[in-house]
Parts: structure tokens; C-alpha cells; sequence
């Protein structure tokens, strides 16, 4: 455990706001990095170790990387309520925990304003928020965990819960379009438009089953759950939201292997070119230890999550010159854009794998957290 310790805090050494060692993907594209959901997953995930441990570096390390982006008057460097992209969401939930812990009224303003984004994005017929305004009509697994968590915070903080009965029906309707009957998996993408070149025209799904989308879907739940204020717990719909949950945790269960891992393409294991992924395979582990520790799960559950996480280690975490790296990361995923992502099994293989990216640094900080949270328990 004490090499994780380490690895972290050779990261966080590395990183500045401006160039943060763990956000591969952006710092490809641009020289500096702006307000973005990757950055979000590695500060929150800081944010725990500090929960964990109260050592103060985490804490300052995750408070001076967002204030440098904050200004005064709550507003955002590189971010923009209109692009309406669910993803420039996520980053907003630091926000709570550093408002609670420094008292810097600039963090209540900016929740505000990311707030605000989610009462301007737009809607499928049925009332799902599209993805991004760039992509019509199109739902992607991805944008559940970018927003629904944040979006039932801030209702169960600031807004007398007025929100959650919109937030249950996002979920719904995710589990009404994308859910396969056989397997009790979900399809990346929906797009009900039907126009897209990667969904099959009768149905508007997209073709597979891709591990990391399920893994922040499987996420969007167990926290949105969490955040939901204890007296509104005992309803019908927070009920069918924790059913939906236990469902998917006990499908994908079916389909781990045997070395504790999920495949990139969670249902075709046995594929050639398939291989074991750690970005979805340490949110699956985290999903498993937190859901049990929150009472949703049961405690047979436990031994999934420790194997998951066992075996990125075993796997992925190596020493490199002295210098420890977290491997087996996807580096991106999705579809349609300016790629023509289509979202076959072939498209899945061919993008890049790296090492030490926050999109799989993150949830496996995050999944240390609750083993951390069960040493002290126990």
C-alpha cells in the first residue's frame, strides 16, 4: 500500500494546473490544460486521500490546483456554461468538498454557475440531456456519471431537493433505451434520432459493450444514491434507482476474469486483440467496495472489488527507473466526431493504451480510498 502512497505523491510532484502530469489526452491536443472532467476525477480522488488521512497536502495540493482556476467572482478559466457538454460537469463536484473545507466563497459561486448549465442543456423528446450540444439527440453512458451526481448534490444542498424526481427519470430512461435484455449490460450510446452512422437504425443503440463507459455509469449511480438527503430515501424511485444499481453490479459480475479484471470489450473476453483494462476495471472495483460499505451491496461483494483492484496491481502497477506507473489505461473512447468513431469491436482495439492517465489513476485512488475506509472499519 505504501507504493501507492508513493505513486500518487510522484504525480501530484509533477503536476502543475497548467500541465497536470495525469491528464495524457488533453496536454496531446493543447499546451495548456483548461477545465476539464479528466483533471475532476484526480482531484476528487485527492480529495478522499485527505478524507482518509487528513493530511494536509492533499487538501492544499487539491485546493491551490482549483483556485488557480476559480476566479473572485465564481467564474471558471476554460470553461463555458454554453458549450453545454455534460462532461464539464463533473469537475464541479470538488467544488463542494473545498467550499465545505476552506470556506472560500468563490468555490459557492462556481457551483452555481456550473449549475446553471444544467438547466440550459437540451433534451431528447423523451427528456434525456443530449451529451453535448455538438451531438443531437445522442445519449452516452459517459454523461450519467458527468452529471447526475452533481446535479442531486446540489439539489440535496441548495435547492430543497426540488430536482431529484428529473434526476430519477434521467436514470430510467437509460435503463428503458440501453439496457440488453439478455446479458443485464448497457450499450455506450443511444441515439434517438436514429441518424448517427454508428447505431443500428431500428433500435438507435450503439454496437458493444465498452467496460469504462458501464464502469462511470455504474458509478453515476452508487453516488447519485449516496447524494440523495437521508429523508428521501425510503421512495419508490430511489428504490427502483438502487435496484437498477444492485442489477448492473450483479451482471457485470458474471463477466469478470479470473484474474479480478474486466475486458475493454466486457462481454467478448475470449476475442483476439481484447484485452484487460484498468481505467473501468478500478471503477468496478470501486462501485463494488463503496456499494458495499453503503449498505446497497451485499458483503459478498467485498471479494470482488479487493480482486479487482488486486489484479491492476498485479497486472499494470511496475516500476519503471524507480518510478512506479499505472499501465492498461484506454485512453479515450466514443463515438462519431471528427474520427468517425463507430463504435465496432475493431474501434475499441485501436485506441491508444497508456500508462498513468487520470480517466484510470483517478477511479483506482478512488478504489484504494474504500479499501483504506475497510481497514479503519475493520
Amino acid at each position: 500500500m505504501n507504493r501507492i502512497v508513493e505513486y500518487i505523491d510522484g504525480l501530484m510532484a509533477k503536476s502543475t494546473p497548467d500541465r497536470p502530469a495525469w491528464n495524457i489526452e488533453k496536454l496531446g491536443k493543447h499546451p495548456i490544460a483548461k477545465w476539464n472532467y479528466v483533471d475532476g476525477c484526480m482531484i476528487k480522488a485527492v480529495l478522499e486521500m485527505y478524507a482518509i488521512t487528513g493530511e494536509d497536502r492533499y487538501l492544499k495540493f487539491a485546493d491551490d490546483f482549483t483556485d488557480y482556476r476559480v476566479k473572485d467572482d465564481g467564474t471558471i478559466t476554460g470553461y463555458d456554461v454554453e458549450e453545454l457538454n455534460l462532461d464539464n460537469i463533473n469537475a464541479g463536484k470538488t467544488l463542494f468538498d473545498l467550499y465545505d473545507l476552506t470556506g472560500k466563497e468563490k468555490y459557492r459561486k462556481a457551483i452555481d454557475l456550473i449549475y446553471s448549465q444544467i438547466g440550459k442543456m437540451p433534451r431528447t423528446g423523451q427528456g434525456s440531456f443530449w451529451h453535448k450540444k455538438i451531438y443531437p439527440d445522442q445519449v452516452w453512458l459517459d454523461g450519467l456519471y458527468m452529471c447526475q451526481p452533481f446535479y442531486a448534490e446540489y439539489e440535496t444542498r441548495y435547492n430543497n431537493c426540488a430536482g431529484y424526481d428529473d434526476i430519477y427519470r434521467q436514470f430510467e430512461l437509460v435503463g428503458e433505451n440501453m439496457k440488453d435484455s439478455r446479458t443485464g449490460l448497457y450499450y455506450h450510446a443511444f441515439d434517438c434520432s436514429r441518424k448517427m452512422f454508428w447505431c443500428d437504425q431500428v433500435t438507435g443503440l450503439s454496437n458493444n459493450f465498452w467496460l469504462r463507459a458501464i464502469g462511470w455509469f455504474s458509478m453515476a449511480m452508487l453516488d447519485t444514491l449516496d447524494m440523495i438527503g437521508p429523508a428521501y430515501r425510503d421512495t419508490e424511485k430511489y428504490g427502483a434507482l438502487k435496484r437498477q444499481y444492485v442489477d448492473l453490479m450483479e451482471a457485470m459480475a458474471a463477466y469478470q476474469d479470473e484474474s479480478g479484471m474486466w475486458y475493454q470489450v466486457v462481454n467478448l473476453g475470449g476475442m483476439k486483440r481484447n484485452y484487460l483494462e484498468t481505467s473501468g476495471s478500478a471503477i468496478m472495483a470501486y462501485s463494488y467496495l463503496k456499494g458495499v460499505r453503503l449498505g446497497i451491496l451485499p458483503d459478498k461483494f467485498i471479494q470482488l472489488g479487493c480482486r479487482a483492484f488486486d489484479g491492476i496491481c498485479e497486472r499494470y502497477l511496475t516500476a519503471d527507473s524507480d518510478e512506479l506507473h499505472l499501465g492498461g489505461i484506454c485512453l479515450v473512447g466514443g463515438l462519431g466526431g471528427p474520427n468517425d468513431r463507430d463504435g465496432t469491436f475493431d474501434y475499441y482495439m485501436s485506441e491508444p493504451i497508456v500508462q498513468d492517465d487520470a480517466k484510470g489513476v483517478g477511479p483506482f485512488l478512488l478504489a484504494y480510498t474504500e479499501l483504506l475506509r475497510r481497514e479503519g472499519r475493520d
